[in-house]
């Protein structure tokens, strides 16, 4: 008995190892400030936030499932808030339970208030669905309400509380047995408990045939026996019992953490809605189609942390191995790279993405390699690390793979940068690796354009005649020039040369 509404056929694991550079990924994306938009405050929605976020879809298929799910997270907010709060409500009962260790009869009797709780919430789910199924029509929803309806309804779970109810012994155990090697007990049977007032029919039998004998209990052996037969009794049963209630926990478990991830996709909607931001339901494509098409794609860490509306960038590099973004200083040229690793990661975890419109291939992979600070315990060069953090990435690419590249090879001259770049973008372009790359290296950017000018899209920093940023990107050739002059003279109060 699972949700599935993360994926048709399979479990979402929210303590699945993260992928290999997943920290860099991370850092120079700022996805820890999307994490902490989804979560508001809740660290257990931020941890399935990040989980989804590093488990990137690649089936088309599978992104679609889940965008269909949150499809109707966003339709029916309320109904999918009061399905997670109780379920999260379960599964802290069940943690608030105090855990016992010793005789099968504790451990029995703590699995059996653990059912009787659950069948509560269970009723609980049964009325939630019954208000609210017609308004889903996702197939996971559409499952789940289907599950709800055909095996938790009201007759079953009036005869599970019945059963427990008889579990409670209350007037004595009758089991049978058979002896083993050396005259001991073995295979125990339980029967049927007598009820109050009443014995039963095996009960009565015995007495009648006057093969019985009781304990007198006049020594602490007595009760040591007796306990120890007790417990051999009801071994199995609390064995049977345990297991059903591990198994309804589970099931909450696993509703509260698939809920999760939408809950934390409603929060984000409702604080990008609130800023006046589009969001929309992307366009995936299998790996390798070389399709991206975007049309105001933003960056919503930036958003986050402003807490108000950034702008967006239209993108169309349908068939496109290269992007190269160049132009003025503090133009939105790193905002727009981070824009579309996010959007990418936001897209294969089947969420929707921060734009008007966005198509796009589903990566094998997405990689950052963005420019570092100078760090005094390096044993060598910045180039060499450079270099070594590019090789880790090479290690792991597959053709369709996505990398974004942040002023790289920067560390050294311009002329040796840009031949670097040459034959590393050049390389992975080759192999079908997509790379978008922001620079400063004309050299490279201009080479680039005179040797594969149709694979490329050039992009450069809008900048007005006076020097304002307008922090939009339009096509264009390479720009020779990050006019840091304008800075200089933003700061400073005077003119000063472009560089």
């Amino acid at each position: 008995m699972r949700p599935r509404l993360m994926f048709a056929d399979g479990d979402f694991d929210s303590r699945a190892p993260e992928p290999p550079l997943a920290g860099e990924l991370v850092e120079d994306l700022h996805l820890e400030t999307l994490w902490a938009g989804m979560a508001r405050g809740d660290g257990r929605l931020f941890a399935l936030a990040r989980a989804a976020t590093l488990a990137p879809l690649t089936d088309p298929a599978a992104i679609a499932y889940r965008q269909e799910a949150l499809g109707d997270c966003l339709r029916n907010a309320p109904a999918v808030r009061a399905l997670h709060a109780l379920a999260d409500e379960a599964v802290t009962a069940e943690e608030k339970t105090i855990r016992v260790a010793g005789s099968p009869e504790a451990l029995l009797n703590r699995s059996r208030r653990l059912l009787e709780l659950f069948c509560g919430h269970l009723r609980g789910l049964g009325g939630l669905a019954s208000r609210h199924a017609r308004d889903f029509h996702s197939a996971g929803f559409t499952r789940l309400f289907q599950l709800i309806r055909t095996e938790l309804d009201e007759e079953y779970l009036r005869s599970v509380e019945a059963l427990l109810g008889g579990l409670d012994f209350e007037h004595g155990i009758i089991a049978g047995a058979r002896l083993g090697e050396g005259n001991k007990s073995v295979d125990f049977r339980l029967h049927e408990p007598p009820g109050k007032g009443r014995a039963s029919s095996l009960h009565r039998r015995l007495k009648k045939s006057g093969l019985s004998y009781a304990i007198p209990g006049r020594y602490e052996e007595d009760w040591r026996a007796l306990a120890m037969f007790r417990g051999s009794v009801l071994a199995p049963v609390a064995d049977a019992v345990t297991r059903s209630a591990d198994h309804v926990r589970d099931f909450f478990r696993a509703l509260r953490d698939e809920l999760g991830f939408y809950v934390g996709c409603l929060n984000l909607a409702e604080t990008l809605s609130r800023l006046g931001l589009p969001v929309c339901l992307p366009e995936p494509h299998p790996a390798g189609a070389g399709v991206f098409t975007a049309r105001g794609l933003y960056e919503p860490c930036l958003a986050l942390r402003l807490d108000a509306a950034v702008e967006g960038n239209d993108v169309d590099a349908d068939g496109i191995g290269l992007i190269s973004v160049t132009g003025a200083n503090r133009g939105g040229k790193s905002t727009f790279l981070r824009s579309v690793g996010v959007a990418h990661l936001m897209m294969q975890c089947g969420m929707f993405t921060c734009a008007g419109r966005f198509a796009a291939s589903a990566p094998e992979g997405v990689f950052t390699h963005f420019k570092r600070e100078e760090d005094r315990s390096m044993s060598s060069g910045k180039l060499d690390e450079e270099l070594s953090r590019m090789s880790a990435i090479v290690d792991r690419l597959r053709p369709g793979s996505l990398v974004l590249c942040n002023e790289s090879f920067m560390s050294t001259n311009e002329r040796e940068g840009s031949d670097v770049s040459v034959e590393v973008v050049g390389a992975l372009t080759g192999l079908g690796v997509r790379v978008v790359s922001v620079t400063h290296l004309y050299g490279f950017a201009r080479r680039m354009r005179e040797e594969r000018p149709d694979g490329c899209l050039f992009l450069t920093a809008g900048r007005e005649a006076g020097g304002e940023r307008t922090f939009r990107l339009q096509p264009g050739i390479p720009s020779p020039t990050a006019h840091a002059g304008d800075l200089y003279a933003r700061i400073f109060g005077e003119s000063g040369g472009s560089s």
